[in-house]
């Protein structure tokens, strides 16, 4: 009978146990993984833990942290990473956006601020959507998901004027040639409705001053803010338009404002007051001398020789954070008479503007009230228009002053 050879080690010679290679440290403590006992890098995401390669084959974890930072957006979103694929990402529709609308800021053609709202809307959809994410895979369940960050953010005017703000994002894509088909935002991915629009004005309360309130701001303003209030409720003038009204403005003799709304270049003409005209010419009379040569031209400087309003956008060397910096001393100015006067309510000096058009609509002729306030119509009769008379801004301007001033 054969007899088979025991390859079993004699009990004489122990078994070498093979050692277990110790757990690395973080090759940094900003560094986002963990060395699992698995033998992996690892990280607890969403209530999941996560594993992105061994640490045994890469004990720097390099690899791994490349391939956490691939997969993140989709990670955190709730989402299951997609394998790699050709197609237009967030990061090329946003950077292609905001070059488009460097070149508008860089002639003029866009201001800063409405340069850094679309700044500020690329950023959320970043947050929300991740760099990598194709635009392609976008659907109405992404969008729902965005508009509910934005809701518990901000609310119900800044939520709609944000909303619109992304469809042009979105628009340009489609214009430009870069998205291939339409874009489906969804049923949910709209501004709020009228009612919950009429519901957030109601809670801020009616933002217009009566007259007697006027008044007494008027006899509590300095020089200077006193001219600003009474262009604000004799021509509609805003915190804006007052710190970059020119003196080439201004007819004092004949008592006449015609002034391009800064905002929208649309032409508006207004009959000024006696007092308005007195307040402008004691202001001018006691004008600081400009500290900037670009200043020359207007009506009110601060005793810096400085504008009222600046607005003044900086940003990184490498362009990845912009800051905006709005230094309105109309506003803080107006603050300060109203809290001495105990003028209460959330209400603020660009409220003249609400109360002039008010005021000026009981005059009945809405059409001389929108030349005023520089608002335009869309509709036949605004473009077939071509001039307004006088007469019919003087009838405006003259009911208004009967209110005030009765």
């Amino acid at each position: 009978m054969a007899e088979f050879i025991n390859s079993t080690p004699s009990s004489q010679e122990p078994r070498k146990r093979k050692r277990k290679p110790k757990k690395p440290e973080k090759p940094r403590p900003d560094f986002p993984l963990f060395p699992h006992q698995n033998g992996s890098w690892a990280k607890k995401i969403r209530g999941k833990l996560h594993h992105f390669g061994s640490w045994r084959e890469d004990p720097n974890g390099e690899a791994a942290l490349t391939k956490y930072l691939d997969q993140k957006d989709a990670l955190h979103a709730g989402r299951t990473p997609r394998p790699h694929a050709e197609g237009l990402t967030i990061r090329d529709l946003v950077n292609r956006f905001l070059t488009s609308k460097r070149h508008l800021l860089d002639t003029h053609e866009l201001a800063p601020r409405t340069f850094h709202d679309y700044y500020g809307v690329c950023e959320r959809v970043i947050g929300v959507f991740g760099l990598s994410r194709l635009v392609d895979d976008l659907g109405p369940d992404d969008f729902e998901r965005l508009r509910n960050d934005l809701a518990k953010r901000w609310g119900p005017v800044r939520l709609g004027n944000t909303i619109q703000r992304i469809r042009s994002l979105f628009k340009f894509g489609e214009e430009s040639g870069l998205i291939a088909k339409r874009v489906l935002f969804g049923p949910a991915f709209k501004r709020p409705s009228r009612k919950v629009l009429r519901q957030e004005r109601a809670k801020k309360g009616k933002q217009m001053f009566e007259a007697d309130e006027i008044r007494k701001m008027l006899g509590e303003a300095g020089l200077q803010l006193r001219a600003m209030i009474l262009l604000g409720i004799n021509a509609g003038l805003g915190n804006s338009d007052c710190g970059a009204l020119g003196i080439r403005h201004l007819d004092l003799d004949g008592g006449w404002l015609d002034y391009p709304r800064p905002k929208t270049a649309v032409d508006r003409r207004a009959k000024l007051w006696p007092e308005t005209v007195e307040a402008i010419r004691n202001v001018l009379g006691k004008r600081k001398n400009p500290k900037d040569s670009d200043n020359d031209d207007l009506v009110f400087l601060t005793k810096f020789g400085a504008p009222w309003t600046k607005v003044r956008m900086t940003e990184e060397k490498d362009e990845t954070k912009i800051k905006l910096f709005n230094d309105d001393a109309v506003s803080k100015e107006t603050k300060k008479i109203l809290l001495a006067l105990d003028i209460n309510g959330r209400r603020n000096f660009y409220c003249l503007r609400h109360t002039f058009e008010t005021i000026a609509g009981d005059a009945r002729d809405q059409v001389a009230v929108d030349h005023v306030m520089g608002h335009v119509r869309d509709d036949m009769a605004s473009v077939y228009r071509e001039r307004i008379s006088d007469d019919r801004l003087v009838a405006v301007a003259d009911h208004v002053r009967l209110w005030l001033f009765a």
